[in-house]
């Protein structure tokens, strides 16, 4: 296969799936900049298996694995080699900041104050309840999705779903949002 071949196949099998692979992105590592990385090196990985996957049925599935594992590769690294020199969230542009809004400031200020505390509580859980709830509660993935994505079975998926919401719902309840 031509190189000029090999670009438009890997168009036409894995450009349907941009946003839903870009959103697991953003919602894996919570910050534009990382879930750029990661989309990038994800579309670097599935560029250099495009044999493998002409072959599949479902591309989708198959590059949400794969981003997954990348995801989970590169936490293993960054947690060998992790240093606290800038606190997660205090780089500009980085947040929930730049969501848009209503035209009320006020109501527009209150969604932003709960979207925060939703995110803070978010980010107390184990990385393990955090992406459950992610996949599940945000985007939508199925408990079948959600296994085949995680390697996870659907049992344990359905507990640490259980689990995730029972845990939020603490939290949310001692921080005041939710009564």
């Amino acid at each position: 296969m031509s190189t000029a071949e090999q670009s438009l196949a890997f168009e036409r099998l894995v450009r349907p799936h941009f946003d839903r692979l870009y959103r697991l992105a953003w919602r894996l590592t919570g910050a534009k900049a990382e879930a750029d990385d990661l989309f990038q090196e994800l579309l670097i990985k599935a560029f250099g298996k495009l044999d493998d996957l002409v072959e599949l049925d479902e591309p989708g599935s198959w590059l949400c694995r794969v981003m997954y594992n990348l995801f989970i590769d590169e936490q293993r690294r960054f947690a060998r080699r992790r240093m606290h020199t800038v606190e997660e969230g205090q780089l500009a542009g980085d947040g929930l900041e730049n969501l848009p809004g209503s035209d009320n400031p006020v109501l527009d200020h209150e969604r932003l104050e709960r979207i925060q505390r939703l995110d803070k509580a978010l980010a107390r859980l184990s990385d393990e309840h955090r992406i459950v709830v992610l996949l599940h509660d945000t985007e939508g993935y199925k408990l079948t999705e959600i296994e085949e994505l995680t390697g996870v079975p659907v049992g344990t998926v359905k507990s640490r779903l259980h689990r995730a919401r029972a845990r939020l719902r603490e939290i949310l309840v001692a921080d005041g949002t939710i009564s």
